[in-house]
């Protein structure tokens, strides 16, 4: 959410895949995948999110003298008894962001310039109706160690119109793109609706390559099981 000390402006959900494998099962990672808008985000539930956690957050902090301003990340799990904070970050979510502020149809600066005004309740944030999927392309042997350097190929094939492939973990060496990282790429795609969007990021992320390179088959199976 949005916050300029006095007014807050959610901004639209998104859904992480934290596990490393599909089903998912395996280690937990920094995230290996978003969509938005994440469908068990209902309205219903966005209401009991700023009723019993986003304004009462806000409230406790003013009451200790720790006034916020800037964006205020929850990282929440939607269970049996209702929505549960895990995290907070006083920062855009990762790999949340990816799929959440390519819906942003509102200046990013006017939202800035808003905050640092106190001025959020006069701007009228607006969203698109488009979905959004991100699919990261990790390091073979990820979360657990693995290998660096390696060369990365087919990332201009990959980068076609309506797809961003965001770097998270590269290098430039010796005049060639390598992995540096775990997390290496983040393949980002717009669509119509959810399952278009999933569509074009999984497409590309067929024409990118990099030796055993690790990303999960199953990015918003559940929301669109959730969806039909």
């Amino acid at each position: 959410m949005f916050y300029d000390g006095k007014c807050v402006k959610p901004m639209v959900s998104s859904m992480d895949h934290k596990r490393a494998l599909d089903g998912d099962k395996g280690l937990n990672t920094g995230g290996m995948g978003t969509v938005s808008p994440n469908p068990y985000y209902t309205e219903d539930v966005a209401k009991e999110c700023m009723e019993k956690i986003f304004i009462p957050t806000i409230n406790a902090m003013n009451s200790e003298g720790r006034s916020f301003k800037g964006c205020l990340y929850f990282g929440l799990m939607i269970t049996p008894k209702g929505p549960k904070v895990i995290e907070y970050n006083c920062r855009f979510g990762d790999p949340e962001t990816q799929v959440v502020l390519p819906r942003l149809k509102t200046d990013i600066m006017d939202i800035f310039d808003a905050i640092n005004n106190e001025a959020l309740s006069d701007l009228d944030i607006e969203w698109s109706d488009e979905a959004c999927a991100c699919v990261i392309m990790a390091s073979g042997g990820y979360p657990k160690s693995y290998p660096k350097g390696i060369e990365i190929k087919g990332l201009e094939k990959g980068q076609t119109q309506g797809v961003t492939v965001y770097h998270a973990g590269t290098a430039i060496k010796d005049d060639r793109l390598v992995t540096s990282g775990g997390r290496v790429l983040g393949v980002t795609a717009l669509g119509k609706n959810l399952e278009e969007a999933l569509s074009k990021s999984y497409e590309a992320v067929g024409k990118i390559s990099f030796e055993n390179a690790h990303y999960r088959k199953d990015i918003g199976k559940r929301a669109l099981e959730a969806i039909k």
